[in-house]
C-alpha cells in the first residue's frame, strides 16, 4: 500500500543515487544527458528500495528530513568524488608526459568534464574509460553505491560517529595512491624522452651544424608514441590496478563512514 512515508523514503534513496551518478567516472560525463542520469538513478532506486536497510520509521517533511537529505547527498558525492579523484591520476600522468614532449602549451577540451586538459592526459583518460567499460567496471560502481545502503542505512547518523583522524589519514592515502599510480604510468615515457634529450644534447655539442630545435620536437614525439606502443600491456596492467584501488577505496570509505 502506498504511503507518503514510502515516498519520502524513496526520495532519500534517489538523492544519494543521483549525487553519485553526477560525480562518478563514466556516469558524470557531459556526453551522458542529464535525463539519462536521472532516469538511471530513478529506476535503480526503485529496484533496490524494497530490500535496503532503513533506520527510520515515520518520515515527514520537516527539519529532520532535510538533514536526512543533506546526509544522503554527502554520501553520494563522497563516493563519486573518491572514484573521480583516483581516475584523475591518468590526467596527472598525461600532464607529466606533455611537459616532456612539448605538448603542455596545447590543451584540448575534455568531453568528460568540459574543461581544458593535456592532450596525452585526455587520450589516456579516454583509453582508461574504454577499458573500464570493456571490463564491466561500471557494474562495480553501481554495486558500490548499492552496497552503501547496507553499510550506511537510510537515517543513520554517521556524521556524529565519524572518526575525523581516520578520514584525514584516508584522504592522505588516496592522494598518495593517485600520485604513485600517475608516476607509474608516466615514468617509462618520461624516462625515455629524458634519455632522448640527453642524446640530442650530445649530438648538438659534437655536431654544431645539427639544428637541434628543428628535429628535436618531432623526434621526441615519435619516441613517445613508439614507447606507448611498447608499454601498452604494462599500461593496461596499471589501469587494472587503478580500477582495483578505486573499488577497494570505495569500500574502505564506506567502512569508515559506517563504523
Amino acid at each position: 500500500m502506498f504511503t507518503f512515508t514510502y515516498f519520502y523514503l524513496f526520495l532519500l534513496v534517489f538523492i544519494r543515487m543521483t549525487s553519485f551518478f553526477v560525480t562518478a567516472p563514466v556516469f558524470s560525463s557531459r556526453g551522458v544527458p542529464t535525463s539519462y542520469k536521472l532516469g538511471f538513478a530513478f529506476f535503480i532506486s526503485l529496484v533496490i528500495l524494497p530490500v535496503i536497510k532503513v533506520n527510520v520509521n515515520d518520515l515527514t517533511i520537516d527539519g529532520t528530513y532535510l538533514f536526512y537529505l543533506f546526509r544522503e547527498i554527502l554520501v553520494g558525492l563522497a563516493l563519486g568524488w573518491l572514484a573521480q579523484l583516483l581516475f584523475m591520476s591518468v590526467q596527472v600522468a598525461g600532464s607529466l608526459i606533455d611537459m616532456q614532449i612539448g605538448f603542455a602549451i596545447a590543451n584540448v577540451i575534455d568531453p568528460q568534464t568540459g574543461i581544458q586538459s593535456p592532450i596525452m592526459g585526455n587520450f589516456k583518460y579516454m583509453f582508461a574509460i574504454l577499458l573500464l567499460l570493456a571490463l564491466d567496471g561500471h557494474h562495480l560502481f553501481i554495486d558500490g553505491i548499492v552496497s552503501s545502503y547496507y553499510k550506511i542505512p537510510i537515517g543513520m547518523d554517521w556524521i556524529s560517529q565519524l572518526d575525523h583522524e581516520s578520514i584525514i589519514r584516508f584522504g592522505i592515502d588516496i592522494f598518495q595512491s593517485m600520485f604513485i599510480i600517475a608516476f607509474k604510468m608516466a615514468a617509462p615515457i618520461v624516462g625515455t624522452v629524458f634519455l632522448s634529450d640527453m642524446a640530442l644534447g650530445i649530438v648538438s655539442r659534437t655536431v654544431p651544424q645539427f639544428n637541434i630545435f628543428v628535429v628535436g620536437l618531432p623526434i621526441k614525439i615519435i619516441v613517445t608514441f613508439l614507447m606507448m606502443i611498447v608499454i601498452a600491456p604494462g599500461f593496461i596492467y596499471i589501469l587494472k590496478q587503478l580500477f582495483a584501488e578505486t573499488f577497494i577505496s570505495m569500500k574502505q570509505l564506506l567502512d569508515l563512514m559506517g563504523s
